[in-house]
């Protein structure tokens, strides 16, 4: 069911829209209780609850998933550490955005002085 990619860890995300829990844990290597209790430490970790409170994931979330285990069981984070890392890291991303998004409306602003 699942094919390896180059790197030993990381596995291909069947082309879903949504994971069981069961499917997450499998896909993961991690417990159905470790990733309900990631849930409430990792506010970005959070699945879609349909009839009977049941989680289903979306493959974002896998990989969120992924690199937390990475994070905490491989580079030997603690979940404070792991919440500090990704946090910068989507501060990083969002200055990435809003630059590049600052370009662009520079050159459309040139772009209109011109027309005028």
């Amino acid at each position: 069911m699942l094919e390896k990619s180059n790197n030993n860890q990381a596995f291909s995300i069947p082309d879903k829209k949504y994971f069981t829990i069961g499917e997450v844990s499998e896909l993961c290597g991690v417990k159905p209780h470790v990733l309900r209790y990631w849930e409430q430490e990792f506010k970005e970790l959070s699945p879609v609850k349909r009839r009977g409170n049941r989680r289903y994931y979306q493959p974002h979330e896998v990989l969120l998933i992924r690199q937390i285990k990475e994070l905490l069981y491989d580079q030997g984070f603690t979940i404070s550490g792991a919440k500090a890392y990704l946090t910068k890291d989507q501060i990083k991303e969002t200055n990435v955005i809003s630059s590049d998004f600052i370009k662009e409306m520079i050159i459309e602003l040139e772009a209109i002085a011109n027309f005028l």
